[in-house]
């Protein structure tokens, strides 16, 4: 299947008539309707009912619905290639940790998107993901929650966020601030289970650190399976005190004793990477220049 094919599929739904689809494609009446019935043998069913009037089949509606919003998608982004190939705007891409959207990166995403000069790109990944994506060029700038010693990238902790347990409505330990130590009798859901080392790896030495093991009873890759888990009961689990933004009904955040029980917000870019929109991005969230 070729892009042809969805265009010239595009104007015989839009006009349900080949004789106008055709003229505006700029093509004769034949090869069209060849192309819409090689289109039809390549997905295995028909998508017009060809009488008079002309209409399209159910599949034919579904089709049309689906690929269009598909060619409108491609359009735009061909559309801001070009004007980034020709200097009229800049592509920034930023990677991220989706629990830092509880914290300022919201702000600085509404900020960045104003500015008409600028394409954002955005994408959610792990800090072992958002380095990988850096060294490639696939985005800009990364905030994720864990340190990575790599030679090509530089690393700044914007903040140190304190760490809360969830657990769910009705345990037993909601109400009092608790200790690590409390916690560690507790199965826990940990997340996210790749790519490692990640999160959970931090959650699991700040234990360690302290001589106490715990119980995985889940693993999962998002933290907001990770909260359903602990709503239905299959442990607890710590997360970025920001996360209390998110109110449910069916859980509960506790405070921590333990002073060192922090996530940081670590903000990863190239090292030598001088770009005007970096430097820019950096500014807005006070960063220090790499």
């Amino acid at each position: 299947m070729e892009l042809r094919h969805l265009r010239y599929f595009r104007e015989v739904a839009g006009t349900l008539n080949f004789t106008r689809a055709a003229e505006r494609l700029h093509i004769a009446q034949p090869p069209l309707s060849r192309q819409i019935q090689q289109l039809e043998e390549l997905l295995g069913v028909p998508l017009l009912e060809r009488g008079r009037p002309l209409r399209l089949t159910d599949a034919g509606r579904y089709f049309h619905e689906q690929t269009g919003t598909l060619l409108a998608q491609l359009e735009s982004i061909c559309q801001s290639t070009r004007r980034i190939g020709l200097g009229e705007r800049q592509w920034f891409g930023i990677g991220f940790a989706p629990s830092t959207l509880y914290d300022g990166l919201p702000e600085l995403i509404r900020e960045l998107r104003a500015d008409a000069g600028l394409e954002l790109g955005l994408q959610e990944m792990t800090t072992v993901q958002q380095v990988e994506a850096l060294k490639s060029g696939r985005i800009d700038i990364g905030f994720g929650r864990i340190r990575i010693d790599d030679a090509a990238i530089t690393q700044q902790v914007l903040r140190e966020e304190p760490m809360v347990a969830v657990l769910p409505a009705g345990h037993r330990l909601l109400g009092a601030p608790l200790s690590l130590e409390q916690l560690a009798g507790e199965d826990f859901v940990l997340y996210p289970a790749n790519p490692r080392p990640s999160y959970a790896d931090h959650v699991l030495a700040l234990f360690a650190n302290h001589g106490l093991g715990i119980r995985v009873s889940q693993w999962t890759n998002e933290l907001q399976t990770a909260i359903g888990l602990v709503a239905a009961g299959l442990g607890v689990a710590l997360v970025p005190a920001s996360v209390q933004q998110q109110h449910r009904a069916d859980i509960g955040y506790v405070t921590l004793t333990d002073a060192e029980a922090v996530s940081p917000i670590i903000l990863s870019q190239r090292r030598g990477d001088v770009s005007a929109p970096l430097q820019r991005c950096l500014q807005l969230i006070g960063a220090k220049p790499a």
